[in-house]
């Protein structure tokens, strides 16, 4: 049974940063891309940050130069650094990984971020 085990959330202000950090298990094969999502209330879940297995990244527009995500393939886990953190980047947020086979997706089950003066 493959689990997802986010933590890392919490209140920071204005300009402060968080780490979050997920670790996936139960799935023999491994993983293949990482990454972290984020979904307000009534809203979609958007694409945060992704990690391929090879190393290779993709950020939103919003959180580039600001987040920085990595994984340590050995361990199964995935962190995203956030920095500058802003009020507008206040939602909960979703940790994500691609198990291999079969590929299947998978979802942790959310940390709130609270960025608030």
């Amino acid at each position: 049974q493959v689990q997802l085990v986010e933590s890392g959330g919490g209140l920071v202000q204005p300009g402060g940063s968080l780490r979050l950090s997920c670790a996936a298990s139960g799935n023999i094969f491994g993983f293949g891309t990482m990454g972290w999502y984020r979904q307000a209330p009534g809203r979609q879940r958007d694409m945060v940050a992704t990690i391929t297995s090879g190393g290779t990244t993709h950020y939103a527009d919003s959180v580039k130069g600001r987040f920085t995500i990595s994984r340590d393939n050995a361990k199964n886990t995935v962190t995203l650094q956030m920095n500058s953190l802003k009020p507008e980047d206040t939602t909960v947020y979703y940790c994500y990984a691609l198990a291999l086979k079969p590929t299947t997706d998978y979802w942790g089950q959310g940390t709130q971020v609270t960025v608030s003066s």
